[in-house]
């Protein structure tokens, strides 16, 4: 006969469907709110950024990580859905073309905005130098020792901007390369076009890191990996690159492997804005309001204390000329800031949408 049949194995077996019965309920509960998360049928090129919890800032083991990169905070983020790419010329050429928009960097710079950013009596150069340009790159005829004196290889480039990025060349049949010479007000003019707008440094982060909780890069903690993962500069910089990625200068997007979250390019080939006011004390003011690490917005306003007249934005990721001599801002934590009214050669950016954005 059965066992069931029997008396105390079919209490058994009763209590043990009880039990299945009750995890299953449970099972089914986490699942079905993990697929309510995203109902939405993703937007081509994006991607969903499911809700969780993460430690923003720099690990303990980072002996790379920058100050500013510093105190550690558990921060919470609902989920969004994010370009899995950087913006790229098609796309912003796309934008330009219907709305006959005009980037900062095709426009004379005006001198009024420029003093605001710079030391009181700081005399106005001749009017020559404040024609319509963009920072580029250019490298060194020999290696350097201070890397202090970025003039070295950045130079103002008068015809310079994302349509020809080295101000004598163009990017025809570069379609699929992300854009450059973006300022943060040409970001916010494509993102009120698109729909979109940009990501907090927290969003940015938390997708970047994918689900890997506690390591240096967004592939583990090797950094002998990074040719394999990023476009960088591999070699002495600024003098000579060894191409070892494959690339001296930009990158297809989607050149090199994505992250855990199918996000590509959150590790060099261009920098990219954030909404973020760019504020060393920051990390360490949430820390005293942890109610202000759900979904955090930034700081209120800007402070550099290397850069005390110019309000700056967070910028991300990383870029082309990030080498371990120097830059090293293909990890995770890494950041720097910049104006938001500043164009270079290696600044894009990527696009972020909440659920009640999508049409």
């Amino acid at each position: 006969m059965p066992f069931y049949q029997h008396g105390n194995g079919r209490k058994k077996l009763e209590i043990s469907k009880n039990i299945s019965l009750k995890y299953l309920h449970v099972i089914l509960f986490i699942f079905l709110i993990n697929c309510s998360e995203n109902q939405q049928e993703v937007p081509n090129g994006m991607v969903w950024i499911p809700s969780g919890s993460f430690y923003q800032g720099a690990l303990d083991n980072d002996t790379l990580a920058l100050i500013h990169e510093k105190p550690r905070h558990l921060v919470h983020i609902d989920g969004f859905y994010m370009d899995m790419s950087p913006v790229t010329n098609k796309k912003f050429r796309d934008f330009v073309k219907e709305t006959g928009y005009i980037t900062t960097a095709e426009r004379d710079v005006n001198w009024e905005d420029l003093k605001k950013q710079l030391p009181p009596g700081t005399d106005k150069p001749h009017d020559s130098i404040l024609k319509a340009g963009s920072l580029i790159f250019t490298k060194t005829a020999h290696p350097i020792t201070d890397f202090i004196n970025v003039s070295q290889w950045w130079k103002w480039k008068i015809g310079a901007n994302w349509k020809t990025p080295k101000g004598n060349n163009s990017i025809i049949d570069k379609d699929n390369y992300p854009v450059v010479h973006i300022s943060y007000e040409d970001a916010l003019a494509y993102c009120k076009w698109a729909g979109r707008r940009l990501p907090t440094e927290a969003e940015w982060e938390y997708a970047a890191r994918g689900n890997r909780q506690d390591v240096i890069y967004f592939w583990g903690d090797s950094h002998d990996s990074l040719k394999n993962k990023a476009n960088t500069w591999e070699g002495i910089f600024p003098f000579k690159n060894s191409k070892m990625d494959g690339y001296e200068n930009l990158a297809p997007v989607k050149s090199f492997p994505a992250n855990d979250f199918g996000l590509y390019g959150m590790a060099g080939n261009v920098w990219e804005w954030t909404s973020d006011w760019y504020n060393v004390n920051y990390y360490k003011e949430l820390l005293e309001n942890t109610a202000a690490c759900h979904n955090p917005k930034g700081a209120e306003y800007g402070f550099n204390p290397n850069n005390i007249y110019a309000q700056e934005k967070v910028i991300k990721g990383g870029s082309f000329l990030c080498n371990i001599e120097y830059c090293i801002s293909y990890r995770i934590s890494a950041k720097m800031s910049s104006t938001p009214d500043t164009s270079l050669e290696h600044l894009g950016f990527r696009t972020v949408a909440a659920k009640n954005m999508i049409n």
